[in-house]
């Protein structure tokens, strides 16, 4: 069974259903409101990504990204999916190429230009992201540059897969992307495989892969060992040790909020709704 809806729809849809999963612990869900960062943000943010994830694949990856960030950014929370939108993008043009799997993804990655990568540091220019500082001598390559480091992009012959692999070991995003995917595809089979509503599955889902390995946004934003902490408490929660509500109230109480892995299931919905899922 394959979807009904455009790669486009699907995309989108992709990130309001991540939105819908609850509870979600540490992240905004239906129940769950940070101070400056409402519900209502990721809806509208899901809303104005659209008109650039429409033009997959027929526009190139990196000013497609920029685009739907400049959408995305038409509301007041600010910063709502620039990781998810990001984790969907590369996967929407192995869809659109009919051929969503690790390998299909793992090409388009392989395909990105100097020109994708310029697109990526622009969408920077859009939105505030929380990114680590660069390592010691590549500060002309910090990402919060924006489009002021195309210049360099350009002399150093730096494509889109070339800035993601500098970030591999950092940053779970860019692991996947060089990696093929496979959390996300897993989180995928494990979103089909389930039973029940689309949202409690992505709830679900979430929950092990933040149970599966230490976030790495909480790293950024916090330390290491907060991360390794908040994976053994999922794991908790996971295991019925723990209540799963009262875990998400505690990390939204604590600002601990795991985003990467939330973005993560963003790509997993995708993966599910192009290979048939039904909502």
């Amino acid at each position: 069974m394959s979807s009904p809806r455009t790669v486009a729809q699907d995309a989108t849809l992709a990130l309001l259903l991540e939105m819908t999963g609850t509870p979600k612990p540490g992240n905004v869900d239906r129940h769950h409101d940070h101070d400056d960062l409402r519900f209502e943000h990721f809806l509208t943010g899901a809303v104005g990504a659209a008109p650039a994830l429409r033009d997959v694949p027929d526009a190139p990856l990196g000013p497609t990204f920029r685009r739907a960030i400049e959408g995305m950014s038409h509301q007041r929370g600010g910063n709502t999916q620039f990781g998810a939108i990001l984790t969907v993008l590369p996967l929407a043009y192995a869809a659109a190429g009919d051929d969503l799997t690790s390998e299909g993804a793992t090409a388009v990655v392989e395909s990105t230009t100097v020109a994708d990568a310029v697109g990526f540091y622009r969408a920077f220019d859009a939105v505030d992201v929380a990114v680590d500082d660069p390592p010691e001598g590549l500060g002309d390559l910090d990402v919060r540059r924006g489009g002021d480091a195309a210049p360099t992009l350009r002399e150093r012959d730096l494509t889109l897969s070339d800035v993601m692999e500098r970030s591999a070991d950092v940053d779970g995003i860019a692991a996947e992307w060089v990696a093929g995917f496979p959390r996300v595809f897993d989180a995928a089979a494990a979103i089909a495989d389930d039973t029940g509503p689309v949202p409690d599955r992505a709830a679900r889902a979430y929950l092990e892969a933040l149970a599966d390995e230490p976030d790495t946004f909480v790293t950024k934003t916090h330390d290491r060992a907060t991360a390794e902490r908040v994976r053994e408490r999922a794991r908790a929660a996971r295991d019925g040790d723990t209540d799963v509500a009262t875990f998400a109230d505690e990390l939204v109480a604590e600002g601990i909020n795991p985003g990467t892995t939330a973005d993560l299931t963003a790509g997993a919905l995708f993966v599910a709704l192009r290979r048939g899922l039904e909502v």
